[in-house]
């Protein structure tokens, strides 16, 4: 039976595709002004949960209760017909979604999209509606917003196209926002702009929350009561801190104990250097502004005079916020961008040219962020997992060839055994978690002594996150292996490192070990950084 209190009564949501069901009859209600969490790993079914209550879950079978109050009084969200949804969306309900670049409209300007909600929902005029917008964005914080409504998502931050989103979706003022994974792609400092900005409008505006997320930090600081997801189930829920203090399902206590755990190997004394830099510099070009910009460029810094070293066995974390020059830093140590200064590999220079270079980047292998857009949907597991080696060893002969791909994939948990015909599927008939081990086998089959690891983990939910976290810590104990970890999450900075530089606006700010930065932080931005992460 509905709660007569409630803004929003969820019971027996089922929804299924294909007859296979992923949401398996749940309950839940929202009251008015409440943050509900709805929290679960990948694949759990919270996001197609909150797309089936806005009727946007394409080639779904829905069936169960939503009502919802919404202006025009109680309605079952699941019973209305599209022309009816179509007016609650946007206007009674909106939604946030995860990654705003997909989300937005490359073509159009910030500005425009947020009028053209406010045009087809509010009847404002043009002239009215512009206005409007540029009001709208500057109440998320976004600063010179005349300037910021007339720029592309491109040529916005990331935190930036995420406040330009939430300007969208709070545009005619919704009783319920919907905020899927909002802050995943954001480092710690710009996740905690957009966690105040959302706590912020959500108190002054008595607006209901549904944050859909797989962050356990990010719940504990900004909702009132949690729902615990688990295969298309509710498996728990109730008040945050209850929750979280005395967890009554394996499950929530499988979540809650998936935080990264420090497990460093001791570095050897005397290790020798496998990767140095010294007085490095990247600087790209960029426009002039005016007539000058016709006859030359202007140049931007990027990394400032950086010096490090990595030892055998080490991990040296490097950690910032997005712009702190922290990947720039990474692609210079690859030699896969210009750059002043010198970096050696085992002793050897980088010389720039691909021919020299060979042998060195047989040596250093990466690791990037997001393995579903660094892994060519076009090539089967034994194709991308091989790559290397057809450049590297183009003699070696096909049976060998494929027994050093079998190998890899063995060590990162991926045999044949487990994973039946493995090396004729593609990517995405894998999970998040498998695909960045697929990544992690594709570095490991040439046997390097060193990985650029680019934030591996940040796009894994915590349980997945911590899986390729052990594995990483194995492999390098029992290789010897140094690792670049390049993050804006303090948590896995604490659980891998041995070292640790912080760098802002392309300067290293702070460095030493792990303990020393993280326990006693000198510089103000470092402090200002393990605040946000707490």
């Amino acid at each position: 039976m509905s709660n007569p209190t409630a803004l929003l009564t969820v019971e027996g949501l089922r929804v299924a595709f294909g007859g296979r069901e992923v949401v398996r009859g749940i309950h839940f209600d929202i009251q008015p002004g409440e943050k509900l969490a709805l929290v679960g790993e990948s694949g759990s079914g919270k996001t197609i949960t909150a797309l089936s209550l806005l009727g946007l879950a394409q080639g779904a079978s829905v069936t169960g209760l939503a009502d919802f109050v919404s202006a025009s009084g109680p309605v079952d969200l699941l019973a209305l017909p599209e022309r009816q949804l179509r007016g609650i969306r946007g206007q009674d309900i909106s939604m946030v979604f995860q990654e705003p670049m997909t989300a937005l409209n490359p073509l159009f300007t910030i500005g425009r999209q947020i009028a053209e909600v406010l045009e087809e929902k509010q009847g404002l005029a043009p002239k009215e509606s512009v206005q409007a917008a540029i009001e709208l964005i500057a109440e998320t914080g976004i600063d010179d917003p005349a300037r910021r409504a007339a720029a592309y998502p491109h040529q916005l931050s990331g935190g930036q196209r995420q406040r330009a989103m939430i300007a969208m979706a709070l545009a005619c003022a919704p009783k319920l926002l919907l905020a899927d994974e909002p802050t995943t792609a954001l480092d710690v400092s710009v996740r905690q702009q957009i966690l105040d900005l959302l706590t912020d409008l959500q108190r002054r505006k008595g607006m209901a929350v549904l944050l859909i997320t797989h962050d356990l930090h990010l719940v504990r600081k900004f909702a009132d009561r949690v729902a615990v997801m688990e295969k298309g189930e509710i498996v728990e829920q109730g008040v945050v801190a209850e929750v979280f203090a005395r967890p009554q399902h394996v499950y929530t206590r499988q979540l809650l104990d998936s935080l990264p755990v420090r497990n460093v190997p001791a570095v050897a004394p005397g290790a020798p250097f496998l990767l140095e830099a010294k007085s490095v510099q990247v600087t790209y070009p960029i426009p002039r502004p005016g007539f000058r910009g016709w006859f030359s460029s202007g140049r931007f810094t990027a990394v400032h005079s950086a010096d490090f070293q990595l030892h055998r066995g080490e991990t040296l974390g490097v950690v910032g916020e997005s712009g702190s020059g922290k990947s720039s830093l990474a692609l210079a140590a690859l030699c896969l961008t210009a750059f002043e200064g010198v970096v050696r590999v085992g002793g050897k220079t980088w010389s720039g040219k691909a021919a020299r270079d060979v042998g060195l980047r047989k040596q250093v292998q990466v690791v990037f962020q997001d393995p579903f857009s660094s892994l060519s949907p076009r090539m089967t597991v034994e194709e991308l997992v091989g790559e290397g080696l057809d450049v590297h060893m183009p003699d070696l002969a096909a049976d060998a060839r494929r027994q050093r791909v079998l190998t890899a994939l063995e060590v990162v948990g991926m045999g044949e055994q487990q994973f039946p015909a493995i090396l004729q599927r593609y990517p995405h008939q894998f999970s998040g978690g498998q695909r960045q081990r697929l990544a992690i086998a594709r570095a490991l089959v040439l046997e390097p002594s060193v990985i650029v690891l680019d934030e591996p983990t940040s796009a894994l939910d915590v349980t997945m996150a911590q899986q390729v976290l052990r594995l990483l810590q194995s492999l390098q104990k029992e290789r010897g292996l140094a690792y670049l970890l390049i993050t804006h999450d303090v948590a896995v900075i604490k659980a891998m490192a041995h070292r640790v530089l912080v760098m802002q606006g392309g300067k290293i700010v702070e460095s030493g070990s792990v303990e020393a930065v993280m326990e006693a932080p000198v510089h103000p931005y470092t402090v200002k950084l393990l605040a946000a992460s707490t």
